[in-house]
C-alpha cells in the first residue's frame, strides 16, 4: 500500500475550470470519500489519480512517485467503477483473474489469489458462473475481487452503489467497510451520498464548485461544520438554516420576523451584522417547559424509527426530528426550544463563526 500525495491539481476543459487547486494528501492504508454534488468535481479528481483524466497543472504522487505523466497500468492502483464492466462471456474466476492472466503469472498465483479474494467477498460457490446469473451485489462484488487480486498500492471507487437499491446499498456498505478492515487497503471512495460518506470514511473530503470546502473525520464535519455548504450537505435531515443578524449586547440572535434565540456567548462579529443561525433537526427541543418559541405545525412525517415535524417557527420554515411517535399533528401549535450549545452560527460569507 501507499499514501497518496495531491499538490496543486487542477483540471481545465479548454477555456473551462472544473478544478481549481486541490491539496490533500491521503496517507497509507487511510479510506478517504470524496462526498459532494454532481459537477462539483469529485469523480474527475480521481480519474486523475487513475491516469484516465490528463492533469492540466499540479502534481500527483502515489507511494512518493510522481505519476503525472505514467500511463494508469503503470500507477499500480485498482479502480471499481459504477458499472460493473464484467466480460459476460468468462466466468467469475475468469473475471477475477483477467489481470492476472494478462501479466502472464504462475497457475498456481492466480489459483491462489483468486481463491483468497473469493473467500473475502462470500464467492466460493459462484466462480463458476457467469455474470448473467449473478445478482447486481454479487456482480459488484466480483468487480471488487477483480481488483482486490492485483494486491495494488491503492484503490479508487467511483460511485460503485450508486446502481444498486437502497437495501442492497446498505448491506454493499457494510462489506466494503469490512473489507477495508481485513486488507487495510489506502482506498480512494466518490459518492454524492451523504450517508455512504458517514459510514465508510475515515476522513470525508466535501467538495463544491471544484473546491475543498472541509477535510475531516465524519464526526468533525457533522459537528463542527466549516460553512454552509458542509453545513447543509452532510446530515439528513438537512441542518436547518434561518438569517437574521447579531445582537452583540445580550449575545443573541435576531430573527427576520424579530424573535430572538439566546446563543449562549459572544460571537466575534458586529452588532447588526447578518448571520445564519444553524441548527440540525435532531437538536430542535419540541414541547416541554424549557420551549421559548411557538410554532404551528404544517407537516409530519412518520419514519419508523422516529418522526419529523415541519413548523413554522422564526418567521421560516423549521424541521424538528423526534423519537417520539406520538406527537404534534397537523394544525397544531408546539413549542420549541434551540438549545444554545446545539447552535452553528456563519457569517455573510458562509463562514463558520467560532
Amino acid at each position: 500500500m501507499a499514501s497518496i500525495d495531491i499538490t496543486d491539481i487542477r483540471k481545465n476543459y479548454g477555456a473551462i475550470p472544473v478544478l481549481h487547486g486541490v491539496d490533500l494528501t491521503i496517507r497509507d492504508g487511510e479510506f478517504v470519500v470524496l462526498v459532494g454534488p454532481s459537477g462539483c468535481g469529485k469523480s474527475t479528481l480521481l480519474r486523475m489519480i487513475a491516469g484516465l483524466e490528463d492533469i492540466t497543472a499540479g502534481e500527483i504522487q502515489i507511494g512518493g512517485i510522481r505519476v503525472n505523466d505514467l500511463q494508469p497500468k503503470d500507477r499500480d492502483i485498482a479502480m471499481v467503477f459504477q458499472s460493473y464492466a464484467l466480460y459476460p462471456h468468462m466466468t467469475v474466476a475468469g473475471n477475477m483473474s483477467y489481470s492476472l492472466r494478462l501479466r502472464r503469472a504462475a497457475k498456481q498465483v492466480i489459483a491462489g489469489k483468486v481463491a483468497s479474494a473469493a473467500a473475502i467477498l462470500g464467492l466460493d460457490t459462484l466462480l463458476e458462473r457467469r455474470p448473467r446469473a449473478l445478482s447486481g451485489g454479487q456482480r459488484q462484488r466480483v468487480a471488487m475481487g477483480r481488483a482486490i487480486v492485483r494486491a495494488p498500492k491503492a484503490f479508487l471507487f467511483d460511485e460503485p452503489l450508486s446502481n444498486l437499491d437502497a437495501r442492497l446499498r446498505e448491506t454493499m456498505r457494510g462489506e466494503i467497510k469490512r473489507l477495508h478492515q481485513s486488507l487495510g487497503a489506502t482506498s480512494i471512495y466518490v459518492t454524492h451520498d451523504q450517508i455512504e460518506a458517514m459510514t465508510l470514511a475515515d476522513r470525508i473530503v466535501a467538495m463544491n464548485a471544484g473546491l475543498v470546502q472541509q477535510v475531516g473525520s465524519p464526526l468533525d464535519l457533522y459537528d463542527r461544520p466549516a460553512n454552509l455548504f458542509v453545513a447543509g450537505f452532510i446530515g439528513s435531515p438537512a441542518m436547518n438554516m434561518l438569517g437574521g443578524t447579531y445582537r452583540a449586547a445580550d449575545a443573541a440572535f435576531v430573527a427576520h420576523d424579530n424573535s430572538v434565540v439566546p446563543l449562549g456567548r459572544a460571537y466575534g462579529c458586529a452588532d447588526g451584522a447578518a448571520v445564519t443561525l444553524g441548527i440540525r433537526p435532531e437538536h430542535v427541543v419540541v414541547g416541554g417547559a424549557g420551549g421559548h418559541v411557538t410554532a404551528p405545525v404544517d407537516l409530519v412525517e412518520p419514519t419508523g424509527f422516529g418522526t419529523i415535524l415541519h413548523l413554522r417557527a422564526l418567521g421560516t420554515d423549521l424541521k424538528a426530528f423526534t423519537l417520539e411517535r406520538k406527537t404534534a399533528q397537523v394544525g397544531e401549535t408546539t413549542s420549541v426550544a434551540l438549545p444554545p450549545d446545539r447552535l452553528h452560527l456563519f457569517d455573510a460569507a458562509g463562514s463558520r463563526l467560532s
